[in-house]
């Protein structure tokens, strides 16, 4: 079985924005959200409205991080019957659409009872980049860590303004593909404002790798994603999307979604 290398699709798309002196924007969406079927459409539209990566969340009944959209895409997908296995077997038909890497979004309960070596089997055959389990920390990782090195997968793992330098470092040593940092204390959500503490956990998670560094939580607007992009390499936007899809696919469908994130992309009309 081949490690991790510097030919990672996360790792490539960084670079070529990097070498084209732009930075990404990272998405997020829930598996089986209104459905299964839906999925497929709406990751190709987040990927036509120009995500340079998409995280795929894979509900769970009892998540610590996700705020009220995020929780209510969850529990309909799991109405729905959406489920780690089921997401796995369906992602190789959704990934034949898709240009953007696509990081596995999920926590330790779902992956532990699946098996470590089959879903990072399963994730890696499906065509998942990397994986990113919310509640695993990186002293309790090593394992994961392997396993999902083994099968080609980047592991990445969170940074949040609380957290010492000591723990950014092991967090960095911990994490392949990108670093994710949480912009702001509590759980997922939509806010007015950008917290004052992005600038200063960049400049301390700078000084441990030089990762490429996503930023998410609260980040829901043009205006925030390109403050965000201004000081990391990446903006992250999850809330924000699963509320339009929320709100916008059940009349508009896919295209009301693509049109959302384009607008998130460049400031273009769709937003609103």
């Amino acid at each position: 079985m081949s490690q991790i290398t510097t030919q990672s699709r996360l790792e490539a798309r960084f670079r070529d924005l990097r070498e084209r002196g732009q930075k990404g924007l990272v998405i997020y969406l829930t598996a089986g959200d209104p459905s299964l079927v839906a999925t497929g459409d709406l990751l190709a539209a987040v990927d036509q409205g120009g995500a340079d990566v998409i995280e795929l969340g894979v509900p769970f009944s009892d998540p610590l991080a996700d705020g009220p959209v995020i929780q209510r895409a969850s529990e309909r997908a799991v109405r729905g019957g959406a489920t780690l296995g089921k997401v796995l077997e369906w992602l190789p038909r959704w990934r034949e659409k898709l240009n953007a890497p696509i990081v596995l979004f999920t926590y330790f309960n779902p992956v532990l009872q699946y098996g470590l070596e089959k879903f990072a089997r399963d994730a890696s055959r499906a065509g998942a980049d990397g994986t990113l389990i919310v509640d695993l920390t990186p002293e309790e990782a090593v394992e994961y860590i392997a396993v999902m090195r083994s099968h080609g997968l980047d592991t990445v793992f969170l940074a949040s303004p609380t957290s010492t330098d000591e723990r950014i470092r092991r967090v960095a040593a911990a994490s392949s593909g990108f670093l994710y940092l949480v912009s702001r204390t509590g759980v997922t959500g939509e806010r007015q404002n950008l917290s004052g503490a992005v600038q200063p956990l960049v400049e301390r998670a700078r000084r441990f790798t030089d990762l490429p560094l996503a930023v998410g939580f609260g980040v829901s607007t043009p205006e925030q994603v390109r403050a965000v992009q201004s000081l990391a390499d990446a903006a992250v936007v999850g809330s924000a999307v699963v509320h339009a899809i929320e709100a916008r696919y059940p009349s508009g469908g896919a295209p009301a979604v693509r049109d959302f994130v384009r607008w998130l992309k460049g400031g273009d009309s769709g937003g609103g």
